[in-house]
């Protein structure tokens, strides 16, 4: 169905859309510390959805059969929620702490860590969870240490975005889209456990953070 292999595009550009309000809405107030901060993250976050724009657009023309059991939906929808609720709708607080100042660059090494990743997968890398006929188990750069570290750069960066824009509705989005990765994750597994030499590569690394899961 057409709608279902062009939502990865529609989510992108609600993300993009709520994002760029943020943008353009701190930019307006440069006067105010807060609205600094906004604008910086608003800033960063868009220009990581344009970095990855290329995958989004190539998963949306994938005809390769995909083996996410519908997780991508939900998972994208969570997602949009949480950027939008959390860009669009007033904070609770918008008191500037001493550690404030910190959270876009936290922001920018989750992001980092997240195409880092994905620039290691290479070709193998999508949106959509599906084994190539020549896929082979990467072992290098970040996935020396955790076998998801993709996900890991996902679940940060949003941390951190929903942390700053804190209301009660994107704290509830991200409440959803946390458990919706770790869900989408055990998904994949399964059909990456299909992979000659993953069993062996699981075995000695953590999903996601090491040492816990």
């Amino acid at each position: 169905m057409l709608l279902l292999r062009i939502y990865p595009l529609i989510v992108f550009g609600v993300c993009a859309a709520a994002t760029g309000t943020a943008l353009i809405r701190g930019l307006l107030d440069l006067t105010d510390p807060w609205q600094r901060v906004a604008a910086v993250l608003a800033g960063l976050h868009l220009v990581w959805l344009l970095v990855e724009t290329r995958t989004t657009v190539r998963s949306s023309q994938s005809t390769e059969t995909a083996t996410d059991r519908g997780t991508i939906y939900v998972y994208a929808t969570a997602r949009a929620a949480t950027v939008a609720t959390a860009c669009l709708l007033a904070p609770d607080d918008r008191t500037v702490h001493p550690w404030t100042a910190a959270l876009p660059m936290v922001f920018a090494a989750a992001v980092g860590l997240r195409l880092w990743s994905i620039r290691t997968l290479g070709r193998f890398y999508s949106h959509r969870v599906r084994v190539l006929g020549d896929h082979q188990v990467v072992r290098s750069g970040p996935y020396r240490w955790v076998r998801h570290p993709a996900y890991l750069g996902m679940a940060l960066a949003h941390l951190v975005f929903v942390l700053f824009f804190l209301n009660t509705y994107s704290a509830a989005a991200l409440m959803v889209l946390l458990p919706t990765l770790a869900v989408r994750i055990l998904v994949e597994e399964r059909t990456l456990l299909t992979l000659p030499g993953y069993p062996d590569y699981a075995a000695t690394r953590r999903r996601v953070v090491p040492w816990l899961w």
